[in-house]
C-alpha cells in the first residue's frame, strides 16, 4: 500500500486542514455529527461505510481534535462522537461544500437536500467572502501572503 503523502509541517493552512479533514469519508462524518449523529452505528448507517474504515476516520477525527468519543449518556458501554470546538468551527467549510454543491452538482430540476434555519424554517442565505471593509471579495481581489514566524534574539 502506498503511503498516503501528509502536510503535517507544510505552511499552506489548505494543505494542513486537507491534511486533518481533507478525505470524503472524514468530511461526510463531520457533516453527519452537525445533522445529529453520536453512535458509530448511525455513521455506518447513514454513510454505508465499512465498518473498518469508520472505525479508522473516526480515530483520526479524534486525533486531530475534530470529534471526541465520549460515555453514552445512557450508561450503555458504547461511545458517542460529539464535535469538539474544533470540529464545530467546520460548519462554515460544510456549508460552503453544500452551496457550491447546490450550485454546481445539480440540475435545476434534481431533487436534493437543503439546509434551513431550524427557527424560521427558510434557507440559509448564501456564503460571500467580505474584506474588513464589507465589501464582497473575488478571488483576483486576493493575494497570498507567506506569514513567517519572528527571527529569536539570541
Amino acid at each position: 500500500m502506498v503511503a498516503r503523502t501528509r502536510f503535517d509541517t507544510d505552511p499552506c493552512p489548505v494543505a494542513r486542514s486537507v491534511n486533518a479533514i481533507g478525505d470524503w469519508w472524514s468530511l461526510l462524518i463531520v457533516r453527519d455529527a452537525f445533522d445529529g449523529s453520536r453512535r458509530f452505528g448511525e455513521f455506518q448507517r447513514s454513510l454505508g461505510i465499512a465498518k473498518n474504515i469508520l472505525a479508522a476516520r473516526l480515530r483520526a477525527l479524534e486525533k486531530a481534535g475534530v470529534l471526541r468519543g465520549v460515555p453514552a449518556p445512557d450508561g450503555g458501554s458504547h461511545r458517542e462522537y460529539v464535535l469538539t470546538d474544533k470540529g464545530r468551527a467546520l460548519f462554515p467549510v460544510i456549508v460552503a461544500l453544500r452551496q457550491w454543491g447546490e450550485d454546481q452538482c445539480f440540475t435545476p430540476d434534481e431533487d436534493h437536500s437543503r439546509l434551513l434555519d431550524s427557527r424560521t424554517n427558510s434557507p440559509l442565505r448564501r456564503l460571500q467572502i467580505r474584506a474588513a471593509d464589507g465589501r464582497l471579495v473575488e478571488p483576483e481581489d486576493t493575494v497570498v501572503e507567506k506569514v513567517r514566524e519572528p527571527e529569536s534574539a539570541e
